[in-house]
């Protein structure tokens, strides 16, 4: 049966009401508390792109949340005492997409979905403790494509919420919209979580990532060149405002993932400006808040969003087409060279800290995750595929790192230059991990 024309999602509870500046990050103990501490309203602990899934790190994890819930979270190290701070920001939980398992434990004889685990584990020790701390089990919804991806989210807060006793609607998420063709269904993916929707959020590198994966033939150009201001961008941040105000949501903005450093003021600043403009034009088109990936960066984010929420701009002026959904051109947009150095390194350095058990790496003064190791790669596939550069101008690049990251140029090989794009690269380099 079609659904009403007029209809809403349930209200934000009042913790979830301001979500101006929402800082991410992994779920390693001395990271959540600098976090959890750091001014943002919400920090998102990640167990999908900013987590290495080793089962020391994924238990762990849970462990750490356990506390964080608790308020017991604390750490102490020969250099610093780390603590919480009696105003924190409200937890939310990431856990890991529907194509990724959890191999360490089993249902049936086979690996159970990484997706819940990390969501049972979470709202199975922590939601009856949340509420009644006068919050709730909060959560972000990783890499859907499709609305029925997100009735199956119902459905499992749905048992869950029964099978505790905990009453239906306690659960709060927020979808990311990070894939080309959730952004057609947006509207559809409020609806079937309309009793635990929290909004939708701007997830753009794995965005570019699927536009790749989905539309091979459009050739994007260097990754940098891709920016939140290209007309296919600007018409799905636009068309996700528009769609989220008009149903009551909340609309989040995408990541700042400059990390600041001390070490060169005149380049700190040129990206911190760079950090504002982008800040900037999500305030004005409406966002209710934003992603930044370091502590230093709350303030400077802040400062662009003056009201609690934005969900009373809505977007009557914006008329968006699929045809604009579908428009990759990006003018001026070149492929370069130092695009693939770039691209080679980035990923290669990626991997091999995802092999050693880190999920979020620095890497040239940015916060790279998996999304980003994601662009890297598959850019080089479609750059190959497209005859830009051949797979022995690729292979020179790699074995330039191979010395220093023998298995990740072996991983990066074996994801940027197959016949047929790999899905996932962490589908591939999880078999590698202890």
């Amino acid at each position: 049966m079609e659904a009403p024309a007029d209809w809403r999602v349930t209200e934000a509870p009042p913790d979830l009401r301001d979500r101006r500046v929402e800082i991410t990050g992994p779920v390693d103990r001395k990271l959540m508390i600098n976090a959890l501490n750091s001014g943002a309203q919400v920090f998102m602990a990640d167990f999908e792109d900013a987590c290495s899934p080793t089962w020391e790190n994924v238990v762990e994890g849970q462990r750490n949340v356990r506390d964080a819930v608790r308020r017991e979270l604390a750490l102490d190290t020969p250099e610093k005492s780390y603590r919480l701070n009696d105003e924190l920001a409200t937890l939310l939980i990431r856990p890991r997409g529907w194509h990724l398992v959890e191999r360490h434990f089993e249902v049936d004889g086979e690996p159970v979905s990484a997706s819940l685990f990390d969501f049972g584990l979470t709202f199975f020790h922590n939601a009856r403790e949340q509420l009644e701390r006068g919050t709730g089990p909060y959560f972000y919804l990783p890499k859907l494509e499709s609305h029925l991806e997100a009735r199956l989210w119902n459905d499992a807060f749905l048992l869950a919420q029964d099978e505790l006793g905990v009453p239906r609607g306690s659960i709060r998420a927020t979808v990311l919209i990070e894939t080309i063709l959730a952004a057609f269904e947006m509207d559809a993916i409020l609806h079937e979580l309309r009793q635990h929707s929290a909004g939708l959020n701007a997830g753009r590198w794995d965005y570019i990532f699927s536009v790749i994966k989905r539309f091979p033939d459009e050739v994007l150009p260097d990754r940098a060149q891709v920016t939140m201001a290209v007309p296919f961008m600007r018409a799905y941040t636009q068309l996700l405002v528009q769609t989220c105000h008009r149903r009551g949501a909340h609309a989040i903005g995408g990541m700042a993932a400059f990390i600041p450093s001390r070490r060169d003021p005149e380049a700190n600043e040129h990206a911190l400006a760079k950090v504002r403009e982008d800040k900037q034009r999500e305030a004005g088109d409406g966002f209710d808040g934003t992603w930044v990936a370091h502590p230093d960066l709350v303030e400077v984010a802040a400062a662009e969003f003056s009201r609690e929420h934005q969900l009373d701009v809505l977007r009557e002026d914006v008329s968006v087409a699929g045809d604009e959904l579908l428009d990759f051109r990006v003018p001026g947009g070149e492929i370069t060279e130092d695009g693939l150095r770039t691209n080679v390194s980035v990923g290669v350095r990626y991997l091999d800290a995802w092999l050693t058990g880190t999920g979020a790496a620095a890497i040239d003064d940015l916060m790279e995750d998996a999304a980003t190791a994601e662009i890297s790669r598959s850019q080089v596939w479609q750059w190959v595929r497209a005859g830009r550069f051949s797979t022995d101008e690729v292979r020179r690049e790699v074995d330039a790192l191979r010395g220093e990251h023998p298995a990740a140029c072996e991983v990066f090989e074996q994801v940027a230059l197959s016949e047929e794009l790999v899905e996932f690269l962490t589908l591939v380099a999880y078999d590698r991990l202890g």
